[in-house]
């Protein structure tokens, strides 16, 4: 029933860690550096080993909760086991592990759903710790910062920035949003969780309706408040708070050139 508010991507938690003093650009420039490491790593079980020690060692240093953290992800579990089973039934090659009338597994469909269903989980893991310790408005800095180069070519980068701040903000929202929904569908007789899967999704289409538009109302009444308030976007806007790179980024720079040559060299 909540499963949107229960989502770590968009959540964040306060704290005074390693992770959450690092300058928002290292931490999204570490995200990006792990998500092309983590898709461009081969079959090799050693590869795997040292991005789940990174992720592990991530989670560490953030002092998150781990059991708030893989309560987290049960939402992304459907999607990696479709992703596993997609893999599975559909890709050819290897050995012939099974078979019924016309489907067929084959070691290499096992293989390649297991290693890429791997892959996306250790990649949402790696995310959520990011937006977990990385406060909407620290993210809106700097994803404006990282893409301030591209003002010189009519890019409206503080849009940009604003809106996926906005975005990310509003999950938990939409969350709470449509629990209420639910429950006040319950107390009329709705029923989410009995009969077929059909039967239940076709139960969930009156939940969708009243959703939408609730997220119009909140977006109107967003807009309406940042006009009252002045909001004219970035012209003439200063910073309060200026990003500066420390120590710890430096080194955590170091560790990523260092763990990028390992997993070259091997």
């Amino acid at each position: 029933m909540n499963l949107l508010q229960k989502m770590p991507i968009g959540q964040y938690v306060p704290g005074e860690s390693v992770i959450h003093r690092l300058d928002p650009r290292s931490k999204m420039l570490m995200l990006l550096w792990y998500m092309v490491l983590v898709f461009t790593t081969g079959e090799k079980w050693f590869d795997y080993m040292i991005l789940t020690f990174i992720v592990v060692a991530v989670i560490s240093l953030s002092k998150i909760s781990v059991r708030y953290l893989l309560d987290g992800l049960k939402p992304f579990l459907w999607i990696l086991l479709f992703t596993m089973l997609l893999h599975v039934f559909t890709t050819k090659g290897g050995e012939v592990w099974w078979t019924w009338s016309v489907f067929e597994i084959h070691e290499q469909g096992v293989y390649q759903g297991f290693y890429l269903s791997l892959r996306l989980l250790l990649l949402v893991m790696m995310a959520s710790v990011v937006t977990l310790t990385t406060s909407p408005l620290d993210l809106t800095d700097g994803v404006e910062r990282m893409l301030s180069p591209l003002r010189r070519i009519g890019v409206p980068v503080h849009e940009i920035a604003l809106m996926m701040s906005m975005a990310l903000r509003f999950i938990p929202t939409l969350g709470d949003e449509t629990e209420k929904i639910m429950k006040a569908q319950a107390a009329r007789g709705a029923r989410f969780y009995e009969g077929s899967v059909l039967r239940r999704l076709r139960n969930l289409v009156p939940v969708f309706v009243p959703l939408l538009v609730a997220t119009f109302r909140r977006a109107e009444e967003l807009a309406v408040a940042m006009e009252a308030r002045g909001y004219r976007g970035a012209e003439g806007r200063t910073k309060r708070r200026q990003l500066r790179f420390t120590t710890a980024d430096v080194w955590s720079a170091v560790v990523a050139v260092l763990v990028s040559a390992v997993l070259l060299a091997i």
